[in-house]
């Protein structure tokens, strides 16, 4: 299978929206991987980076203008013989910081919080790259775990151009923390070639992403594709090394968690044979729901079931 390179410039990403007209920058067959670099912030946000923006990143803020949403995106790229109906596997193989720097948001009317912080602030926090940390000026040290808060397929045709903000059933600003190397992102096909596009780099994350962004940077990432016909899901799912994850996003927080519980609900009853109701009662004592974010419009909630009862 082939290998392909996708380097992030103002020709190769989309910056806010995401739309079924997008024309793909590159195209790949099942099975083939792609070594793709994401960017992450707008001019304000880099701004007290200086020198160390990186060069592709100050191309891109110099020739292009962010569009409904703040997410750089790269991409889409074309899955040959993907239509609607399929469902897109996208193993996440590596992910590498691209930068020395990160940076993290409150923003007036924005957050978990909106009340209680009315205000801007716009802080570059340091990353050492060889410890795999951030520490943050008031002296905590955190570890790293770098993942993609948004890695998509276009949505229906139907929609039209879609701010980049609203995670949604194909994807987007999905913000799950759980997303890293050795995991399998399914997605549902929406239109012909699925075009798949990727970006928004977290260096590291909470779950809630609570006061509005995570510490956000640019990130490279290696992904291999996979094809399922005719195994259209509702909504996304993943396979992380420990977990079966399904993923579910709504205004109301708690009709995301129903429909993530309904999800995996379903999904047991796939990989097991089990009744519903036998499944929603393992559930009670072994799944675990978790706040993916609070941040975004669609608030996200995803279930989280142990490979090990199963596998």
């Amino acid at each position: 299978m082939a290998h392909h390179q996708l380097a992030a410039s103002p020709q190769t990403i989309h910056w806010g929206h995401f739309d079924a007209s997008l024309p793909p920058v590159l195209r790949v067959h099942p099975g083939d991987t792609v070594s793709l670099q994401s960017l992450s912030g707008t001019l304000e946000d880099s701004r007290h980076a200086g020198a160390d923006v990186l060069p592709d990143h100050r191309a891109v803020l110099d020739q292009c203008k962010p569009f409904m949403g703040p997410h750089i995106l790269t991409g889409p790229v074309w899955i040959e013989g993907a239509e609607p109906g399929d469902t897109l596997e996208v193993r996440i193989k590596a992910i590498g910081l691209r930068q020395n720097w990160g940076y993290n948001s409150i923003r007036p009317l924005r957050g978990g919080l909106p009340d209680d912080f009315p205000l801007t602030r716009l802080m570059q926090i340091p990353i050492d790259r060889e410890r795999g940390t951030c520490t943050l000026p008031w002296g905590v040290t955190i570890p790293l775990r770098p993942f993609f808060g948004v890695m998509a397929v276009a949505p229906k045709a139907a929609y039209g151009r879609v701010s980049s903000v609203e995670p949604r059933e194909y994807g987007g600003n999905i913000d799950n923390k759980e997303l890293v190397p050795g995991s399998s992102l399914f997605l549902p096909v929406q239109v012909d070639g699925a075009l798949f596009s990727a970006g928004d780099g977290h260096a590291v994350q909470g779950d809630g992403e609570v006061c509005l962004t995570a510490l956000e940077t640019a990130l490279s990432g290696e992904f291999e594709f996979h094809l399922h016909k005719a195994e259209q899901l509702r909504r996304p799912r993943a396979i992380t090394p420990t977990h079966y994850i399904t993923m579910a996003f709504d205004q109301d927080l708690d009709n995301a968690a129903r429909e993530a519980l309904r999800d995996m609900i379903r999904w047991l009853g796939e990989l097991k044979g089990w009744a519903a109701i036998d499944a929603y009662t393992t559930c009670s004592l072994a799944c675990d729901l978790h706040i993916t974010q609070i941040v975004d419009g669609n608030k996200g909630v995803h279930a989280m079931f142990p490979r090990a009862l199963l596998d």
